[in-house]
């Protein structure tokens, strides 16, 4: 699959950052799209209006896509209790999510994805599943994955596929990053197996491919179908650039996709890899229950080092798959300003995901188009992601200019 400006052995045309472009069979309006980021606005597993009202703003703020993270396919694959598990009852407020986005002009993609040892058993009331056995950070034990759980998670992926599109979906990310299910099985430090599931490459990524297939089967052409790869989980011993440039190539020989979007980092130990910059671990610890505060600030520092935040941090990563693979990618990471969208655009990549600059501003798309802005206000503190617990948001906003540009279409 790939995207109809991207056609191979056909002329490319200059990409520039307003024009429409194909991802399968959706045309966006633009080169923008809303990266996942888990907006803590489905208390108990419900679509509330809050989170409508989050993703409508994206759309009338002018990006093309926005993606409604994390809907989980099984019920232990939540990352907790309050995670969308994506289901027939839940099928009818999904689709007043997407109705509400289309109404702005824009287009929804569903993040699927099954958390794995990023599970938090306790909360979900089930045992969390991982390649092999694996006690996390908060010191629950994730038991080794059966082939029969294998065979029904990957009829779940299916199964939520199916329910997403007759929800209004265009377009479908699956989640092979940040050290969930299926990137779990990706990492070496993770994965132990000895069977077909693990060891080399190849058994390594026959999770996540069989996944990426079915899902593809389940919804054909009807949607886009992408998938979310970690390129290196900045830990030691997990997946790096030499492996994953190899399961990328697998993937697109699959054919079953129509782009990929890059990431790294690990939701298990060392979430700000994908984030950068300064680490807010005091805001953290005070989301914490008391018991577990002081060992969180003892340990902190080494599961949340800060990091310099440098703009469009992955691209020197992204830079291998774009001269290893000849599909459609998208570029992740930092990305603040226009130049560096104009930039990745030149250098072959389809699309540019943002998250905390859309989060300071959802009309930041629209005001670049309309030359008002060429870059974000977003100075990349992170005390954004401690509110994934109480509704995400930009907390240097006034809760009173939140609402931004909700009543018109954008350009």
């Amino acid at each position: 699959m790939t995207a109809e400006d991207d056609s191979l052995g056909s002329p490319k045309p200059r990409r520039t950052p307003f024009d429409s472009a194909r991802l399968g069979p959706v045309t966006l309006r633009n080169r923008f799209i809303k990266a996942a980021t888990f907006e803590g606005s489905s208390p108990k597993g419900q679509v509330t209006e809050a989170l409508i009202d989050f993703h409508r703003r994206v759309g009338a703020g002018g990006a093309a896509m926005t993606t409604v993270a994390y809907l989980a396919v099984s019920p232990e694959g939540r990352t907790d209790r309050h995670c969308i598990y994506v289901h027939d009852e839940v099928v009818p407020d999904l689709r007043r999510l997407t109705d509400a986005v289309h109404d702005t002009g824009a287009a929804v993609a569903a993040q699927l994805g099954h958390a794995g040892p990023v599970a938090n058993a306790r909360s979900n009331g089930s045992p969390s599943l991982a390649p092999s056995r694996h006690i996390s950070p908060l010191g629950t034990m994730s038991r080794e994955i059966t082939d029969a759980d294998i065979a029904r998670v990957t009829a779940d992926y299916g199964h939520a596929a199916r329910k997403v599109v007759d929800a209004g979906f265009d377009s479908i990310e699956i989640h092979l990053g940040h050290n969930y299910l299926l990137s779990a099985f990706l990492s070496p430090k993770l994965n132990h197996r000895r069977d077909q599931w693990g060891g080399t490459v190849e058994n390594r990524a026959r999770f996540a491919r069989q996944v990426v297939r079915t899902v593809r089967d389940a919804v054909d052409d009807s949607v886009a179908v992408t998938a979310k790869l970690n390129m290196a989980d900045g830990v030691p011993g997990g997946l790096w650039l030499e492996e994953s440039v190899q399961v990328a190539r697998l993937l697109e020989a699959d054919g079953a996709l129509d782009a990929l979007t890059l990431t790294g980092g690990s939701s298990l130990a060392n979430p700000m890899y994908l984030f950068r910059g300064e680490a807010p671990r005091e805001e953290f610890a005070a989301t914490l229950p008391r018991a577990l505060r002081l060992g969180f600030r003892v340990m902190g520092r080494r599961f949340m080092p800060d990091y310099p935040f440098e703009e469009a941090f992955f691209l020197p990563y992204a830079r291998q798959f774009r001269a290893a693979l000849d599909m459609p990618l998208v570029l992740l990471g930092g990305i603040n300003e226009l130049s560096t969208v104009e930039l990745a655009l030149s250098e072959g990549f389809s699309f540019v995901a943002m998250a905390r600059a859309l989060l300071r501003e959802p009309d930041l798309v629209a005001k670049m188009s309309a030359g008002t802005s060429r870059a974000s206000l977003c100075i990349h503190c992170n005390k954004c992601m401690p509110t994934i617990y109480s509704g995400t948001r930009c907390v240097l906003v006034d809760p009173d200019d939140r609402h931004g540009p909700n009543d018109q279409k954008a350009p």
